[in-house]
């Protein structure tokens, strides 16, 4: 029995693996509960090299040598854009939250309360990466230290906002330094940061149409290998059966892995 219906359908399943949208919903609508569910990132590495470990032996397994390492270029491929795709969610979510807490700091500033009570107050129920620029914000304020200094040095412990810091930080210090209230400035960047992550998720949703035409182009040599099998050409005898044909399986895989990948780079200039 041929195994290429299997490994055409084990493929078709990694190209069309959904995001988990519903879990940044989640985090948008809860985000403390989220933050205690989060899978910790031990744990992600750990998935990750599971799954790496797993494509080439189930390529082994189908398709010989050649096609241990032919999965495993596929397998580094699609973790690549999963990895990738999750850092722009997280940076989009993360700005979205850093503006909620940003605006309600400016609020309580409005309404007369000290910079230390409102930055803790705007952390109390924020997006996790907004609670800590609030603590990083309320305690240095507390003590008297040099805040916008603090919000630069974060930057390296928060990249999902690292720009947006450097924002944040040269607001206050116009404001210490020409003795404006710091809920206009912090209220002008709050406002910039809801714009920017509007722009990004609908920039984002305009492009699924080319990532799709992406996945379907790439999918289609799996296609041919199943009408091949279909009609009795059988090549996925020639591509399992002997040094060209493993050497042909590898190139193969690598050319839709260097067209997605090549896609993707497009993709991701357009959105910068």
């Amino acid at each position: 029995m041929s195994a290429a219906p299997g490994l055409g359908l084990l493929a078709a399943a990694l190209a069309c693996w959904p995001a988990p949208v519903a879990a940044v919903r989640v985090v948008r609508r809860a985000p403390r509960v989220a933050d205690r569910s989060r899978v910790r990132p031990a744990e992600l590495l750990r998935r990750r090299g599971v799954t790496l470990a797993a494509a080439p032996v189930t390529g082994l397994v189908l398709a010989g040598p050649g096609g241990a390492l032919a999965a495993l270029l596929l397998a580094a491929t699609l973790d690549r854009h999963r990895a990738a795709a999750r850092a722009d969610r997280e940076r989009t979510t993360a700005t979205a939250g850093l503006a909620e807490a940003l605006a309600s700091f400016a609020a309580e500033v409005r309404a007369g309360a000290p910079p230390t009570a409102a930055a803790i107050s705007a952390g109390a129920d924020a997006h996790p990466v907004a609670t800590r620029v609030m603590t990083v914000l309320g305690a240095t304020a507390h003590l008297g230290g040099d805040v916008p200094a603090a919000l630069r040095a974060a930057r390296t412990r928060e990249p999902a906002v690292a720009a947006h810091l450097d924002r944040l930080a040269s607001a206050w210090a116009l404001a210490d330094r020409h003795g404006i209230a710091l809920a206009g400035p912090a209220g002008a960047v709050a406002h910039d940061l809801r714009s920017r992550a509007r722009m990004a998720g609908g920039l984002r949703a305009r492009l699924a149409g080319p990532r799709a035409t992406a996945a379907v182009l790439a999918g289609l040599p799996v296609l041919g290998v199943l009408l091949g099998e279909g009609i009795g050409a059988r090549p996925w005898a020639v591509l399992t059966g002997g040094l060209v044909g493993q050497v042909l399986l590898v190139v193969g895989v690598g050319l839709v892995c260097a067209g997605l990948a090549w896609t993707e780079r497009i993709v991701a200039g357009v959105a910068r």
